[in-house]
């Protein structure tokens, strides 16, 4: 059904006076008349009583009038959403992210970014690098925030923060007074880190660094997440080296601390498919002061 007719036919229904319903709708009468003796066709029902003197509503008529309100104002909802869905301030966005980015400034932009389009239904998902990677190939996730930068085929990304890495030490361990660390005081230490097939590039340049200082650390005990990591190490079991971030973790038992040499560097970087033109995701981007 036309939804004009609809239209026609509540502004009559509400003015029960077709000169007064024509002015509204800016139309002429005998138009006016001719459309709504077409809706009753259409329908098989009198909606209308008429006489030279007023117009009434049938019973029908009135069950009509509010379902027709409810037609009307429905379809106006369903075009305003469309236009939100077009600016992209409507939608959905499923976002994953490595533990570790929970502690640096990327919830406080999530925030902002519901915040600011609270249409935009976001689903979060934590994930290593790896998993981002593949889901964001299977259309699983949207846009990823992992570590560091990535060059993958048909994937964009961006550097987001680039921050230094860190010690972790247990609160119990010699060095833990000391200001600053050199990397050949803990050369024979036992280190806790992610497995390298969750995040190859993260675990290489932790790796590479130290070789490069003539040291082959020793790996008693790997941990997918980070605040596992950041748990094993309080425990006692050995220490690790984190992004500068992670400091912000505070958990009783450990001690961060800060390298005598120039630390190795790890991005955390935004990533997304190149194919993807949601709206949405460009208001995301754009969010991170990222051009996609």
């Amino acid at each position: 059904m036309d939804l004009r007719l609809m239209k026609y036919f509540v502004a009559v229904a509400e003015e029960l006076n077709f000169t007064r319903a024509a002015k509204r709708l800016n139309m002429a009468q005998p138009p006016l008349s001719q459309q709504i003796k077409s809706l009753e066709i259409e329908l098989g029902v009198q909606l209308l009583k008429r006489n030279n003197r007023k117009v009434e509503l049938t019973e029908p008529g009135q069950v009509f009038l509010e379902e027709a309100r409810n037609t009307l104002l429905q379809s106006e909802k369903a075009i305003k959403a469309a236009q939100l869905a077009q600016q992209g301030q409507i939608g959905r966005l499923t976002v994953g992210f490595v533990g570790s980015a929970t502690d640096g400034i990327f919830i406080n932009k999530l925030k902002e970014f519901h915040d600011n389009y609270p249409l935009v239904q976001l689903t979060l998902k934590e994930m290593t690098t790896s998993q981002q990677l593949d889901a964001l190939y299977s259309r699983e996730i949207h846009v990823g925030m992992l570590r560091p930068f990535v060059q993958e085929t048909d994937i964009q990304s961006q550097v987001f923060t680039e921050e230094s890495f860190v010690f972790a030490l247990p609160k119990s361990h010699s060095l833990a007074s000391r200001p600053k660390i050199s990397v050949h005081e803990v050369a024979n230490d036992p280190f806790i880190m992610p497995p390298r097939h969750y995040g190859p590039d993260f675990y290489d340049i932790i790796n590479g660094y130290f070789r490069s200082c003539g040291i082959s650390i020793r790996i008693i005990q790997e941990a997918v997440q980070m605040h596992t990591i950041v748990n094993l190490v309080a425990s006692g079991l050995g220490i690790s080296v984190v992004p500068s971030s992670v400091k912000n973790f505070r958990r009783p038992g450990i001690v961060y601390k800060n390298f005598i040499e120039k630390p190795p560097q790890i991005n955390l970087s935004l990533a997304w498919r190149m194919d993807d033109k949601s709206p949405a995701l460009r208001f995301f981007l754009n969010h991170f002061k990222l051009e996609k």
